[in-house]
């Protein structure tokens, strides 16, 4: 039975509320451990026990974080790395043009700069090189160095890795691999064929973390002492939300406590960044996915292919602010050529019909550095696997992400090997695909049956899952901090969300070009205000904003709104229903 009895929602939803077995483990927390009702209904959702309620409310780095050398070549790894240190040698380190890419680069560009051990960054630029090692700059960068880091990338460059003649080569990545290894020193990846999974959340920073610990344990036993690898946690919490891994496991505590090493402003690209964006309150996982991290990836995007990690690895403050409002003003930019290609493509994959298992669409001239944020667009208006390919002289390039349970990034190598790609690769989550123009109807057909194997085509329109109903009066600020105790919140561990059941809204706003602000309450009691983003891109801000006095049904995330020193509550609203 839908919740409220809302079976089709203004942005064509069905509303679904706790199940029984869910509210009865509630209930058992909360006699067990007093802790709150509501913050009882988000650890009986995440399957927590009430003798494991304190390990997770707190979740320790230390307790969490793995042995780096359960990873294959991490000992490997580490020991050529830091006998690269010892030497002298002159070392590169090549990164993916992405915040996950930028901020491996930069842990590894900060901490050898701490050791005193300069290094060289190598960022390719993603119209003229695209994604990963190429043999051009992997055989210059050999020329001049005795040992390449490729972070983020580098799994599947057999040739590139190759082409580096007389240079090591290190790979520190999590994409997923292929049945052979490239011809490196160390390929360090959870998503290697021969791995147990275990670790196959991690991203690639938190692999170069790992990394990181490995050669510290092996410099004490030496008898020396490496930089503080706490500190380097904020550039591991920004690139574990932006790259949208699960938040759990040592993830949670990775974005845990680098937040609290971000609200610190130690380092200077990132205070710079946060200025730019206006964040005046305490850095948390919205702030590093939908502020930061945007334009971080702007660079790579659509302009200068390694002014993120330059910002992140800055440590002058005149230099960090240069370097974020070039990218703040490349990010405007993004917005701009990315709500072209985003409408041609709604519009192009809607005729083609969102009942087969794989929403799809592609143009001339379309930017590739926006086609993986539209295919994200495309997979929520569709609940679909989405593909977004950009042509240039017949060539396609495109980006691609998919749904929980749903494995994107093995058919698309399977489709390398049967010759209808390119290029490809990427997780299970997100991959990227070069493909001829020649060949993309049939690609997209083969693609489509592998997908329809895994039940791809089975969804309707996504449900909204809810943790339950709200008054008013109930959504203060001190329950929402409750709430935030089992947090960050993001993927793999979705923010809880609540309906307010047939409220009237008193003022209805528009923000900007899509975006819709409302105060609503019931009958004599308090108002609060909400805001959605988005909301004019489909029928929920026509609806809201010419509400008549008709009464709805709102549902979304609580939200503390901080303004001149003061807290109030917020509803993050993302859907309605009349009542």
């Amino acid at each position: 039975m839908s919740f409220l009895d809302v079976e089709m929602s203004l942005s064509g939803r069905r509303w679904v509320g706790p199940g029984v077995e869910t509210e009865r483990a509630a209930e058992v927390l909360l006699q067990q451990t007093g802790l709150p009702l509501a913050l009882c209904q988000v650890l009986a959702r995440r399957g927590v026990a009430a003798a494991e309620t304190g390990p997770f409310l707190e979740p320790s780095l230390r307790e969490l974080l793995p042995d780096p050398r359960s990873l294959r070549d991490m000992e490997r790894a580490a020991t050529r790395f830091l006998a690269a240190v010892k030497a002298r040698q002159r070392i590169a380190v090549f990164a993916d043009y992405d915040v996950d890419g930028g901020s491996s680069a930069a842990l590894l560009l900060v901490w050898l700069r701490n050791m005193g051990c300069p290094a060289t960054l190598y960022v390719p630029d993603r119209i003229d090189e695209g994604y990963g090692p190429n043999d051009a700059a992997m055989a210059g960068l050999a020329v001049s160095h005795d040992l390449i880091v490729c972070v983020d990338c580098g799994t599947l460059s057999h040739g590139p890795i190759a082409a580096a003649v007389g240079a090591d080569v290190i790979v520190l990545d999590h994409h997923l691999g292929g049945e052979t290894l490239p011809g490196a020193v160390a390929v360090v990846n959870p998503n290697r064929q021969d791995e147990d999974g275990a670790l196959a959340h991690l991203c690639a920073a938190g692999v170069v973390f790992l990394l990181l610990v490995e050669v510290g344990r092996q410099l004490r036993e030496d008898g020396r002492q490496g930089p503080d690898l706490m500190a380097f946690l904020d550039l591991v919490a920004l690139a574990t939300v932006a790259d949208v891994a699960p938040l759990v496991g040592v993830n949670r505590a990775f974005v845990r406590q680098g937040l609290k090493v971000m609200a610190r402003r130690d380092r200077a690209g990132l205070a710079a960044l946060a200025d730019l964006a206006r964040m005046d309150t305490a850095p948390n996982a919205y702030h590093l996915g939908f502020l930061l991290g945007p334009r971080i990836n702007a660079g790579g995007r659509i302009g200068q292919a390694d002014l993120g990690a330059r910002l992140l690895a800055c440590n002058d403050p005149h230099e960090a602010a240069a370097l974020a409002e070039r990218l703040d003003l490349l990010n405007s930019e993004r917005r701009e050529v990315e709500a072209y290609v985003r409408a041609a493509a709604l519009e192009q994959a809607e005729k083609r019909g969102f009942d087969a298992p794989l929403a799809w669409a592609s143009g001339p001239g379309w930017h590739p550095g926006v086609v993986g944020i539209v295919a994200s667009r495309l997979k929520e208006a569709s609940n679909r696997p989405s593909i977004v390919i950009g042509f240039e002289g017949g060539i396609g390039k495109g980006s691609g992400r998919s749904l929980s349970g749903i494995d994107l990034g093995a058919p698309i190598q399977r489709l390398v090997a049967e010759g209808l790609l390119l290029k490809g690769g990427g997780h299970k989550m997100a991959a990227g695909l070069t493909v001829a123009e020649d060949k993309l109807d049939a690609a997209m057909a083969r693609l489509s049956e592998l997908l329809e194997k895994q039940g791809a085509h089975l969804g309707g329109a996504a449900d909204l899952r809810l943790d339950g109903m709200l008054m008013p009066a109930a959504a203060t600020v001190e329950l929402a901090q409750q709430v935030d105790q089992a947090g960050p919140f993001g993927a793999g561990a979705p923010a809880p969300r609540y309906a307010f059941a047939g409220m009237q809204i008193r003022h209805a706003k528009r923000v900007g070009e899509s975006h819709l602000k409302i105060s609503f309450g019931d009958r004599g009691g308090p108002y609060i205000d909400a805001i959605a983003f988005g909301a004019f891109d489909g029928k929920l801000g026509p609806a809201l904003e010419n509400h008549g006095g008709a009464r709805f049904h709102l549902a979304g995330r609580l939200d503390i709104n901080s303004w001149r020193g003061r807290q109030s509550i917020q509803l993050r609203l993302e859907d309605a229903a009349v009542a």
